[in-house]
């Protein structure tokens, strides 16, 4: 394992080494030490490697993650893993505000609790929080799958899309065009498959699911000024 002292070595430099993987991956495993709540640390990887980050981590942290597997032995600030294309993110600790923001593909894992807005504007990522996540969460979420294993904040899913929502503690207000839906076989299927992913323990049917009424699909003259 290849170890990068923060302290020592500056972001730009240790971004370099991790990016300039996707040219060259003989160095599968990286640690980071010292991160002390740096700011875009391990942004732009595209190659398979994993890396570790001993440490909290400041603004964007594995933001357009491809391939890699990030993995932060602390909390997060906010947008972590935002625009995030594939490979995996796992948050040992808490995340803050707009945690995937835009992600379109992957897996993020946070393991504490996420702050307002986590999984804003998703494309296709998948997110498994094992804790609670703030108000606004999921708002405008195109497609993916957002898993709450505690509770939701006001205004879930405000004006979602298709975006599947999986929630098994309480919500306490749903947004504009977000309803509960009905819990298909398929969906405790996918929801057994994201439960795992994610090492939560869970049972698919303590959940209930979320989406679109979509009602604001199309203009509706009645709501014109």
């Amino acid at each position: 394992m290849q170890t990068i002292d923060l302290e020592a070595t500056g972001l730009r430099e240790m971004n370099s080494a991790l990016q300039a993987q996707a040219k060259d991956t003989n160095q599968t495993a990286w640690e980071i030490v010292n991160p002390r709540g740096a700011h875009a640390i391990a942004v732009g990887l595209d190659a398979p490697i994993d890396v570790a980050v001993r440490g909290s981590t400041g603004y964007y942290c594995a933001g357009m993650n491809k391939q890699a597997t990030v993995r932060v032995d602390g909390s997060a600030g906010p947008g972590v893993a935002e625009n995030m294309m594939s490979g995996t993110v796992v948050i040992e600790g808490d995340a803050s505000q707009y945690a995937g923001a835009t992600g379109h593909g992957g897996t993020l894992v946070i393991k504490g609790n996420a702050s307002s807005r986590c999984g804003i504007s998703m494309k296709g990522i998948d997110i498994v929080v094992h804790g609670n996540v703030g108000h606004m969460s999921a708002f405008m979420a195109q497609s993916g799958n957002l898993v709450v294993c505690g509770d939701a904040g006001e205004a879930l899913g405000d004006s979602i899309y298709e975006a599947r929502l999986f929630v098994r503690g309480s919500v306490k207000s749903l947004g504009a065009d977000c309803i509960e839906k009905e819990m298909r076989p398929e969906h405790l299927e996918i929801l057994a498959e994201l439960l795992e992913r994610g090492g939560c323990d869970a049972k698919p049917e303590e959940f209930k699911r979320y989406g679109s009424a979509r009602q604001l699909y199309n203009f509706n003259i009645d709501n014109a000024y």
